[in-house]
């Protein structure tokens, strides 16, 4: 019997210090999302990513920062709420397929990946997520002429979809475009924020190229 403990006690600690480990390894969102810079003095390698996705895609950074918060609150595994059965009381899977940090569907999700050749991207990587938001904004603004600095019209675009976007479904929405009014003051804020460290990051990314 002590033989059988001791072989079960040996197996459980390695499995233990793995989950601790893969849960110190998970990333957590930036302690103040209100500010910009703050978030970007916190995690350099995401605005490392965000520049990569301005100067891919033609995107200000401050309007995917914006719509990524409003989605996901910059965690990584988020998942939209549940939907609920017979009365409201069994759980039925998800309302939708979308997932990580900005809250793509699968069916996108594979769009994006067919147009990059993007293959290993993941959902809950942050330099995936915002390169597929980079991509979004752009196809939005090719597609239905929404201006890429328009974190309004963006945000509804990638709420609604291209074509429901074309079709005006969010007048059908008050709540939406309250949620989208919301984004895009976010996205001003994030803008004045950025004018007064984006020199400073900017020598911080420059350092780091040489370093």
């Amino acid at each position: 019997m002590l033989k059988k403990f001791k072989r079960v006690h040996s197996f459980f600690w390695p499995l233990a210090f793995l989950s601790v480990f893969l849960t110190g390894c998970a990333t957590a969102p930036p302690k103040n999302a209100s500010n910009l810079c703050e978030i970007f003095y916190e995690k350099e390698d995401w605005y490392d990513a965000a520049v990569d996705t301005r100067d891919k895609w033609g995107v200000p950074i401050h309007v995917p920062m914006a719509m990524m918060f409003q989605e996901s609150s910059f965690r990584h595994d988020a998942l939209p709420p549940k939907d609920y059965v017979f009365f409201g009381l069994i759980p039925w899977g998800r309302v939708s397929s979308a997932y990580g940090y900005s809250q793509a569907k699968t069916i996108t999700w594979g769009d994006y990946i067919k147009e990059t050749g993007n293959s290993w991207a993941d959902r809950d990587d942050f330099d995936d997520a915002m390169d597929f938001m980079g991509w979004f904004i752009y196809k939005s603004y090719k597609i239905n002429g929404s201006s890429k600095w328009d974190a309004y019209s963006q945000y509804l675009n990638y709420h609604e979809g291209w074509g429901g976007y074309k079709r005006k479904s969010y007048n059908r929405k008050p709540w939406l475009k309250k949620v989208a009014a919301k984004v895009k003051s976010r996205s001003l804020r994030y803008a004045t924020q950025l004018k007064s460290c984006q020199e400073d990051l900017d020598k911080s990314w420059f350092w780091k190229l040489f370093s």
